[in-house]
């Protein structure tokens, strides 16, 4: 088969592959910090979904790519979605953080702390929501990144699409379980997020910009 594949192809596969690794651990993340919020029998119910419309999402902007890129401002929008999506992560991490410290004081005997400790359960729904805007701009983010690299050779948008989507559903489960056992790793997700979404708000400023200069 090798013999059918040019240097240049190679090349591209393998670019393709680091960039939707990267990116997809960056989706992975989101969908492993909404579904840690949820109760342990819903949590693969919706990794599982996050998974599928990341993938569907995937697919529709590759089959439209040509068209994606000739939108100026796709990029900004996208990127200030996901920083909304970080900031709603980061509420319910600090949530969750004020959460534990009054169960510290509950166990040492403070009464009112105890019932102000009663976790207010995250709704399936809102994880749901959180997860769905994410894919749509980290989906977009991945499409678009890689078809610059891609161009003609569309089996190694496809080879790349389905090490992302691979490489997401396990990432977003190991997230899941790793937040609820080190919850100080649900700042330094929420932070990476929100670098990813300031990279996109940047680089669809500086596209708007040179399309009307």
């Amino acid at each position: 088969m090798l013999d059918f594949i040019s240097p240049a192809e190679l090349t591209a596969l393998f670019s393709v592959i680091v960039i939707d690794l990267v990116l997809a651990g960056d989706n992975a993340l989101v969908v492993g910090m909404a579904a840690a919020g949820l109760p342990k029998e819903q949590r693969l119910k919706v990794i599982a979904i996050g998974i599928a419309v990341a993938t569907v999402l995937r697919i529709v902007f590759a089959l439209g790519i040509t068209y994606l890129l000739a939108i100026i401002g796709l990029l900004l929008a996208g990127g200030i979605l996901l920083l909304w999506v970080s900031w709603k992560l980061w509420r319910e991490v600090e949530d969750e953080r004020k959460r534990r410290a009054l169960e510290r004081a509950a166990s040492a005997g403070d009464k009112g702390a105890a019932a102000e400790a009663e976790p207010e359960p995250k709704s399936f729904r809102a994880a749901v929501t959180q997860i769905i805007i994410a894919d749509v701009t980290m989906s977009l983010d991945n499409v678009l990144a890689v078809a610059g690299v891609a161009r003609e050779h569309t089996w190694v948008l496809v080879v790349g699409l389905v090490f992302s989507v691979a490489f997401m559903g396990a990432a977003a489960t190991a997230i899941a379980s790793l937040l609820s056992r080190y919850p100080w790793i649900a700042y330094v997700g929420t932070a990476i997020i929100a670098y990813v979404a300031m990279i996109m708000i940047w680089e669809g400023s500086i596209e708007i910009i040179d399309a009307v200069s």
